[in-house]
């Protein structure tokens, strides 16, 4: 092999030993934080329960409505009635 072919494979076997010797180091420290808060940190205060909303009051008295609009609505929903039996 030439020289340089044997220098790029001696950097790219020392760059992959630097990489794979950092990630393993990192997974270690991850691994010993995650002991140290675990066991240090404050158990986490229970969530508080969802409260269900009640519903809106609806309002006291119905809104008025004139004869004519309240016979037509009443036409119109029998219409609509008739068609989607």
């Amino acid at each position: 092999m030439s020289e340089l072919m044997s220098g790029a494979l001696e950097l790219t076997g020392v760059g992959m030993g630097f990489v794979f010797s950092f990630l393993i180091i990192l997974v270690g420290v991850m691994v010993a934080m995650s002991a140290v808060l675990t066991r240090f940190a404050p158990e986490a205060p229970p969530a508080p329960a969802k409260r269900r909303q009640e519903p809106q009051a609806r309002a006291s008295a119905p809104a008025k409505v004139d004869a004519d609009t309240a016979e037509a609505i009443r036409i119109a929903v029998s219409k609509y009635r008739a068609r989607h039996k």
